[in-house]
């Protein structure tokens, strides 16, 4: 019995309470932390793959761009299991695309990430797809740079 009420409590602590600061006015999010900033997927909804946006360092007036900053951006189900990690697919400083963002070192730039809407399973210590497509549903994408968090959601919705 008790494993269902920490399975609740966990997810009411992951999904309220990010969800209520990324709900905030963009503006206010970068007032508490600048530079960062986390987009809406596109398409939303879609199926089978998305593109997430995102920006660290202040892209646009970028005032050390030797900085890195430590990037993961992961995808979770309602219950706050991760699923995924989403692939890098554009952006500056000259890094490598199709490479996880998990603990990636990215400068100050713009950024477009991709999820081709798949579970992934750990295995050798890395994400990797199962080629089973995810149900249909609402999913959370989490992305936290330097320990700051933002949280979106997202729909996958069958063709």
């Amino acid at each position: 019995m008790r494993r269902p009420a920490a399975s609740f409590l966990t997810l009411l602590a992951f999904a309220c309470l990010p969800l209520a600061a990324s709900a905030q006015r963009p503006s206010d999010v970068r007032a508490r932390n600048p530079g960062v900033v986390l987009g809406q997927n596109y398409p939303n909804p879609f199926s089978p793959d998305t593109r997430i946006p995102f920006s660290v360092g202040d892209a646009s007036g970028c005032k050390d761009p030797n900085r890195t900053y430590k990037v993961t951006l992961r995808i979770y189900n309602l219950l706050s299991q991760p699923i995924a990690i989403a692939i890098m697919q554009e952006g500056g400083g000259g890094v490598a695309t199709g490479q996880p963002v998990e603990n990636r070192q990215l400068t100050c730039s713009q950024y477009v990430a991709y999820w081709d809407g798949q579970y992934q399973v750990l295995k050798d210590g890395k994400m990797v797809s199962t080629g089973r497509p995810v149900a249909d549903g609402i999913y959370l994408y989490r992305l936290e740079v330097d320990g700051f968090v933002v949280v979106r959601k997202m729909v996958v919705k069958a063709p």
